[in-house]
């Protein structure tokens, strides 16, 4: 794994990236970088038009959608933060994956320590060959 942290606009990544960040199972999309990626990718409205699923990480067009707690008034944990990353790192290998570009995700607004979710990020890829970078304002 190559993994580099970098002051950037995540949206300013070349176009082999996919985009990583995190979500609530209700869809909400309302706040912070998820809004973001509601206004540029429409996302709300392509993940609610999807047939339903339990998976705690859905790849809509080259976003990968990580679902990290139930509704949008919930914090995430580190357990569920873990089982994105985990399911995240099974879709990345079977589609062979190799870029992939993100916020500090489940910090922020969902108020996760960031050296706690980047040591999760680093020990669930830490035997790939992916290239990891997290942008930060």
């Amino acid at each position: 794994m190559i993994y580099n942290e970098e002051k950037r606009d995540l949206f300013s990544v070349s176009e082999d990236y996919y985009f990583v960040h995190c979500i609530s199972a209700d869809f909400a999309l309302g706040k912070g970088i998820a809004l973001e990626f509601k206004k540029r990718f429409d996302m709300k409205n392509k993940l609610k038009a999807m047939e339903k699923t339990d998976s705690k990480c859905i790849l809509v067009d080259r976003v990968f959608n990580l679902v990290t707690k139930e509704t949008w008034r919930r914090k995430p944990t580190m357990k569920s933060v873990k089982e994105s990353l985990s399911e995240l790192r099974q879709q990345v290998d079977e589609k062979n994956i190799k870029k992939l570009a993100m916020p500090k995700i489940a910090c922020g607004l969902d108020g996760l320590e960031w050296e706690n979710v980047s040591e999760q990020v680093r020990d669930i890829f830490s035997d790939t060959d992916v290239e990891i970078l997290v942008c930060c304002l």
